[in-house]
């Protein structure tokens, strides 16, 4: 695994704090608490209200490609999935001009929901030439609510059965579509990265490019499906999510994977999410080229 080191001045806010922020984000402790430990804090010359606004998502720092961008052409669309929720729906964001099918790249959201950064993600991907497909795997409950708290909130009240397939008809819907080559590939962030390991385990010979941002690994029973190819980020900090990788290499390496693994140093969980306090700039855009490289390699 490649190390890949922090070369930005720390954050000035304390570590702790993005430890808590990421238990509250995954469900482990309740916001009460999370802003209960945090005011812990203010002895060393934080208030509670700089802390919160710092960790919370600010989406209008989130886009790098308008939506008028004039080299793409998004637009929502709906699918079928018979075994999951009936009908789905997403961000569907084309290149331009597009000529020729092109290969297509399926971009799965965090643990709340199709939020404006994943949205923009997409758009990054079309502007570099793929078709995108951002799935909102709240649509069945009316889509993502516009704050994060009520997302993950609707997001845990799903059957996760049913969720699963959802994106797995996305994938089969992206990968069969008009504008589509065929070839398909996936890149998930948090949730969306246990995603992407999850169809990397369940649909080995029709996904051929997978990229998984801190995702925990899929179920035991079918992490020896896996092939490959394969590239996952973590962030050094991760400790939850980092504890899940040494297990899953060893799975990946008995199976003859084709995978890379590689770990940014002195970064948290979420780093390539530009809408919040734990972004690391020159970690996220390394991280990102090698990804767009990675999909130029193996979906062309």
């Amino acid at each position: 695994m490649d190390t890949q080191n922090h070369t930005e001045q720390a954050h000035p806010i304390p570590q702790e704090a993005f430890d808590w922020y990421d238990e509250y984000a995954h469900g482990f402790i309740s916001r009460r608490e999370f802003l209960e430990r945090l005011s812990t804090l203010t002895v060393v010359g934080f208030s509670v209200t700089a802390l919160t606004a710092a960790l919370t998502p600010n989406y209008a720092l989130a886009e790098q490609v308008s939506f008028n961008d004039p080299d793409i052409r998004p637009r929502y669309v709906t699918f079928d999935s018979p075994k999951g929720h009936g009908e789905c729906g997403g961000y569907l964001v084309l290149p331009a001009g597009l000529e020729a099918r092109a290969p297509a790249v399926l971009v799965v959201h965090e643990n709340r929901g199709l939020n404006p950064y994943i949205e923009d993600v997409a758009r990054r991907l079309a502007k570099a030439g793929f078709v995108a497909f951002a799935p909102d795997a709240l649509y069945p409950l009316g889509g993502y609510p516009g704050n994060d708290d009520e997302g993950r909130a609707m997001q845990r009240g799903m059957d996760r059965g049913k969720l699963e397939e959802d994106f797995i008809a996305a994938a089969g819907f992206l990968k069969a579509h008009e504008a589509s080559s065929g070839r398909l590939g996936a890149v998930g962030f948090c949730f969306g990265g246990y995603i992407v390991n999850m169809l990397a385990a369940v649909m080995p010979g029709e996904l051929d490019a997978a990229v998984p941002f801190y995702g925990t690994p899929a179920a035991e029973a079918l992490r020896a499906n896996v092939r490959g190819p394969l590239m996952l980020h973590f962030g050094g900090l991760d400790k939850r999510v980092n504890d899940t990788w040494p297990a899953y290499e060893q799975v990946l390496r008995a199976n003859g994977a084709d995978y890379v693994a590689y770990v940014y140093e002195d970064v948290n969980h979420g780093f390539h999410n530009d809408s919040t306090g734990r972004y690391a700039p020159d970690e996220a855009e390394l991280a990102w080229s090698r990804t767009v490289d990675f999909f130029t390699q193996h979906l062309a």
